[in-house]
């Protein structure tokens, strides 16, 4: 899974960082960023443009395998992110891609007001599984068999706007939805879709990895081809600020 996530996403990442760079009106990068939950470091390379210092949390310290590769300029920690362990107000902006599903927010909230500075900004952002192409459902149609044939881990759902941002003393600036298109071919997505949580969970129960890859391999050569096609991400930003 480390490698997979290092090496075999889409780059979507760059294009939401880039997103809120324009929304933020970033036109200098901020003196440090942190990113929450940062896998195998894509999110926390991503980040780079925004901040001169760049650090990546994460509790799995096996994601971290590839981390040099992936994010070379950036500091790592080995943490919990319910219990961060750095000074009060270290971070002009954090950000979490798809990671405080998997959080106390009851914990992580009031830290992260403790560890933002004064007019620090929070983001949390998130994107789709890459279903879709632009005016054609047949992507969707094999995704939708692909996650019946090899189902992800339960309970990743999480409502951005109904987090307990005034009990830590936060608020909720805005969501903003939109869509990120990034071109990919079936040899691009093939590894893409071997890195799904699904496929981790139905090596796990026995199922040999190289019959998933050539079904996936199989199913897909009509619906992709080696011409590059515009897959296309649900994705939103979230800006969370101290309440005062």
């Amino acid at each position: 899974m480390a490698a997979g996530y290092a090496f075999s996403r889409p780059p979507v990442h760059p294009h939401i960082i880039e997103r809120i760079r324009e929304d933020l009106h970033i036109e200098r990068p901020l003196a440090r960023g942190l990113d929450i939950g940062c896998g195998a470091g894509l999110s926390t390379a991503a980040l780079a443009p925004l901040a001169r210092c760049v650090a990546g949390l994460e509790p799995a310290v096996a994601m971290l395998a590839h981390r040099r590769a992936v994010a070379p300029r950036a500091s790592f920690v080995a943490a919990q992110a319910e219990r961060m362990p750095f000074a009060a107000g270290s971070f002009d902006i954090v950000t979490a891609a798809g990671s405080l599903n998997y959080v106390d927010l009851e914990l992580f909230l009031p830290d992260l007001a403790r560890v933002l500075t004064a007019s620090g900004v929070m983001v949390i952002y998130d994107f789709s599984a890459a279903r879709r192409l632009r005016e054609n459902g047949a992507l969707d149609a094999w995704y939708t068999e692909f996650e019946r044939r090899y189902p992800p881990k339960p309970g990743y759902e999480m409502d951005v706007r109904g987090l307990g941002y005034g009990r830590a003393g936060l608020r909720l600036e805005a969501v903003e939805p939109f869509e990120v298109a990034v071109p990919m071919t079936i040899s691009q997505y093939v590894p893409y879709a071997m890195s799904e949580t699904g496929v981790e969970l139905a090596v796990a129960r026995g199922v040999p990895e190289a019959e998933i890859r050539n079904w996936c391999e199989a199913t897909l050569a009509d619906v992709l081809g080696d011409e590059p096609r515009d897959v296309l991400f649900d994705a939103y930003v979230a800006y969370v600020r101290h309440a005062n």
